[in-house]
């Protein structure tokens, strides 16, 4: 498996269907906005590719005190192949140096999507995160926070990092259609 590191400049089509079709619609930052967010943040967005095939993607927030996983995809027809396990140890070996942080769809929420959201919580377990209890709703969407090392996470750094986004956002040049 190959990792590429992604810009605005070699993303591509194949690239956007994957993270269009992987997220809901109301978890995704308009494509136009990733792109030009890696410009102002300084964002591990990296494409997976098998075989010459693109495979998986992620995008990851280095922080001084956590990693945050933003996103994380598998192509749905290779899901269950083991890729995703092959993805997060990649991603738990490079970033291990500090405690990693992702927040996913609650599974505890009434949805139509609710044996993902376990598959998803299950494999987040399996591989070492655990449930900070800590957790928010956005748009009728209940999310909690995992946690992978050492430390706590509180509403507090929930805040906090929501904020640095914010400025993030508002640095950008504004938003083309």
């Amino acid at each position: 498996m190959t990792e590429t590191r992604i810009t605005a400049a070699n993303a591509d089509g194949q690239l956007r269907q994957l993270y269009e079709t992987a997220f809901p619609r109301e978890e995704q930052i308009p494509w136009g906005d990733l792109m030009r967010l890696t410009d102002v943040m300084s964002l591990d967005f990296m494409a997976y590719h098998d075989d010459g095939q693109l495979v998986g993607l992620t995008v990851v927030y280095p922080r001084k005190t956590f990693n945050w996983f933003w996103y994380f995809a598998v192509r749905e027809e290779l899901r269950g192949r083991g890729i995703g396990q092959m993805i997060l140890s990649r991603l738990m070996d490079r970033y291990k140096d500090r405690a990693c942080i992702l927040d996913m769809e609650s599974p505890r929420q009434e949805c139509d999507n609710a044996v993902q959201r376990e598959r998803r919580y299950s494999f987040y377990l399996r591989n070492g995160f655990r449930d900070t209890g800590v957790g928010r709703s956005f748009d009728g969407i209940d999310y909690l926070i995992m946690m992978k090392g050492e430390g706590t996470f509180t509403l507090h750094d929930y805040d906090t990092i929501l904020e640095e986004l914010k400025s993030f956002w508002s640095a950008m040049p504004d938003a083309e259609e």
